[in-house]
């Protein structure tokens, strides 16, 4: 994910991505919640469209830098 393509990020493609790095989902509505043990943030991501939102995006991305994540096979 970079910078430019933000907007761009297909809501079901970043919700697949979290699960691959080890988030547990969790829907109430149309708030799908992810959350990972040894991780204090929770993503609370909801749809634009079929498209994620750039924010929040922008956090997961921030997030997964963070804590160096890789993902799970």
């Amino acid at each position: 994910m970079r910078d430019g393509s933000d907007a761009n990020v297909a809501f079901a493609d970043l919700c697949q991505l979290l699960g691959r790095f080890g988030f547990s989902e969790h829907t109430r509505s149309s708030h799908h919640v992810f959350s990972r043990e040894g991780i204090e943030e929770r993503f609370n991501l909801q749809e634009s469209g079929a498209k994620a939102k750039p924010y929040q995006v922008q956090q997961v991305r921030a997030i997964i830098a963070r804590y160096h994540l890789e993902v799970s096979e």
